[in-house]
């Protein structure tokens, strides 16, 4: 099934245009050889799951093949880093989440790469939003029962993330 342009995938198309280049970018035939879409997390997760289905719908329409490579480690930075220093033509990409891409420069000390120097957004695929869960027997109905639960049970309590410096590592702090 054709999805119709939208507004945001030409804002997106034309974000790419002149992360390549400006106006120079616009006279050579892009692209021009596969296209390369790196995840910074490991195979099977949402990001993965999202750059599979979307590669599969790029590729008839961009006439070229389009691989999803998993670089995952080190919190994002791996994959991420990767991007940075690819070759700057547009055939490869990084596919992630706000992490790797905003929280990672204050999580860390020195990144082997600059968000705001060598990478350009192109486009704001999903949105994905967290839900906090916990098991029935806690007697919290809502966010601020389960603050007074917490600070009544200091030391007594484990939540779950997928990783140091994750969005709920960092709300779960």
């Amino acid at each position: 099934m054709n999805q119709p342009t939208t507004r945001r995938v030409v804002l997106g198309l034309m974000a790419a245009a002149l992360a390549l280049g400006g106006t120079g970018a616009w006279a050579q035939a892009w692209p021009t050889k596969p296209i390369t879409i790196i995840v910074p997390y490991p195979a099977g997760g949402g990001t993965d799951t999202v750059a599979r289905v979307l590669a599969d719908k790029m590729a008839p329409k961009l006439g070229k093949t389009i691989i999803v490579d998993n670089k995952g480690g080190a919190a994002g930075i791996l994959g991420t880093d990767a991007v940075a220093k690819a070759a700057p033509d547009g055939h490869t990409l990084v596919l992630s989440i706000t992490p790797s891409l905003l929280i990672n420069q204050f999580l860390f000390k020195k990144l082997p790469y600059n968000p705001q120097k060598d990478l350009a957004m192109v486009s704001q695929i999903a949105d994905a939003p967290l839900v906090l869960v916990v098991r029935s027997e806690v007697p919290a109905k809502n966010l601020d029962e389960l603050k007074r639960y917490i600070a009544a049970n200091k030391g007594k309590l484990a939540y779950g993330s997928w990783g140091i410096g994750s969005a709920p590592h960092l709300f779960g702090s």
